[in-house]
């Protein structure tokens, strides 16, 4: 029988800069639900990338004195190698640069054609967002993403589409959950959004004030392809749509399990411009959208543009992977924002990983060292626990967390009740298998240990190893060392 197939992606962000935390909470989040699937059993596609044609880039290029190329492929690094620094599982990284994703674009236009007109036009553009802006997008004249720039005021001719033709159609589908958007208030905020009324919008930008850089529109050597248009697509070129290869066969034409991570700042393009998009190209549409919040200091978004970044690679230097892993999970709502400080994260660090995990590994591995007890068998008891596959499947990672801990918090209590520090022999190494494996109304250890796997990945394993050793050993440092 075929395993079930699960497709999930992440937004792609924009190159003109490093990556920060607000990035590190999507695709961290995007992680545990792809490790959680393949724990299923199911036959999972990871994919993350980078925007690479964005007008924004080439601004960041002129103002660093190197070439748009130079700049793109600079910071491209810096994004992919979060797949080592946040210990990620993504199957694949695409950068719109590359050709796959070129040819996928021209290839998709064409399959739009009908749809796509030229006119001349004049608005209020927002770089920041790489989006025109109307009247009721406005605060006070800004944009509300990005309100410490400027708008440029743009007049030229360019390709349209016409999203206006799909209307009814994308009314239909988010209202009746074909295109399930989670959580319901984003959902709600689109369905006011269409039934306000769609206007068509443009999809490309001439040669000249897109400085050249970007997807050539076929057959027109004056335009660029819009960078959101050519950025959507991204979704199909990495699984190699340009050749109708085996992976978008299998994955998107055969596949009715495609989930999209992004955040709340992009809905309109993947909840709108995306799905009607597809059904130009008759093509599938994704099965459902995760729409997370913003992680604030001080109830700020933290952006680029507003300079107050969190670099995701000095944290991890300082307090592990899984610790910003377990805090980015854990404290910040996973559809809501959520605010991040230092002060806050080693508070949780500790009360939670040191003295929490990080101390019950270490008492019950000192004691099992002293009994000499054997290692056990892994255990998996994840498929069981239909409380967490209840809450993975909407998404309440906070919650599964709090779930796991409150049996960590359970053997505290047993061992402290059964004190087995005095007991010796059989009797010891007893109590220690109650504890290590489920037994007496609590899950053990090696239970947790597979409960943690999609969120502390690395943690998980270490428990493992600890566990299922020849003779298990209490570790020379610490998991979680706590912070002074």
């Amino acid at each position: 029988m075929a395993r079930k197939k699960f497709y999930i992606t992440t937004s792609i962000p924009y190159v003109n800069a490093a990556p920060h935390i607000g990035f590190a909470l999507e695709i961290i989040q995007a992680d545990a639900i792809a490790r959680y699937h393949r724990l299923l059993g199911e036959d999972v596609y990871f994919l993350a990338g980078t925007d690479e044609n964005a007008l924004k880039n080439v601004q960041a290029a002129e103002k660093e004195g190197i070439t748009p190329k130079q700049l793109v492929d600079k910071y491209s690094s810096r994004f992919k190698a979060l797949k080592d620094c946040l210990n990620l599982s993504f199957d694949d990284f695409i950068r719109t640069t590359e050709k796959r994703h070129f040819n996928g674009s021209q290839k998709f236009w064409k399959a739009c054609q009908k749809d796509i007109y030229k006119k001349n036009y004049k608005g209020w553009y927002c770089v920041g967002c790489e989006e025109f802006k109307t009247k009721k997008d406005l605060i006070n004249g800004r944009c509300p993403e990005h309100p410490n720039k400027d708008l440029d005021l743009i007049k030229e001719e360019n390709w349209f589409f016409k999203l206006s033709n799909y209307q009814k159609q994308l009314e239909k589908l988010i209202g009746k959950d074909k295109l399930k958007i989670v959580p319901p208030e984003r959902k709600n905020e689109i369905l006011q959004f269409i039934k306000s009324g769609l206007k068509d919008f443009s999809i490309s930008r001439s040669f000249e004030r897109a400085k050249g850089w970007g997807v050539p529109v076929p057959n027109d050597k004056q335009q660029i392809i819009y960078v959101w248009f050519d950025a959507l697509i991204n979704y199909i070129t990495a699984l190699d749509y340009a050749n109708n290869g085996k992976l978008f066969k299998k994955f998107w034409l055969e596949n009715n399990n495609i989930l999209h991570c992004i955040g709340k700042g992009i809905i309109r393009f993947h909840a709108v411009y995306w799905p009607a998009m597809l059904m130009s190209a008759g093509l599938p549409l994704p099965k459902k959208e995760l729409i997370h919040g913003y992680v604030t200091i001080n109830g700020q978004k933290i952006s680029k543009s507003q300079g107050n970044i969190i670099d995701p690679f000095k944290l991890v230097k300082k307090y592990g992977a899984d610790a910003i892993r377990y805090y980015l999970l854990k404290e910040i709502p996973p559809t809501k924002d959520g605010d991040f400080s230092i002060t806050h994260f080693e508070e949780v660090y500790n009360a939670y990983l040191a003295n929490g995990l990080g101390n019950l590994i270490q008492r019950v591995t000192t004691l099992a060292e002293k009994a000499e007890l054997q290692g056990f068998k892994k255990q998996n008891d994840l498929l069981g626990q239909q409380d967490v596959a209840k809450l993975m499947e909407n998404f309440e990672f906070h919650q599964v967390l709090d779930y796991i801990w409150k049996y960590i918090s359970g053997i505290d209590k047993y061992i402290n009740k059964t004190r087995p520090w005095e007991k010796t022999g059989i009797e010891l190494q007893k109590n220690l298998s109650k504890i290590i494996v489920a037994e007496e109304g609590f899950l053990g250890i090696l239970n947790i240990a597979s409960l943690l796997y999609p969120f502390l990945p690395t943690t998980a394993e270490k428990i493992e190893q600890i566990f299922t050793a020849e003779k298990i050993k209490a570790p020379k440092k610490a998991l979680f060392p706590r912070l002074h």
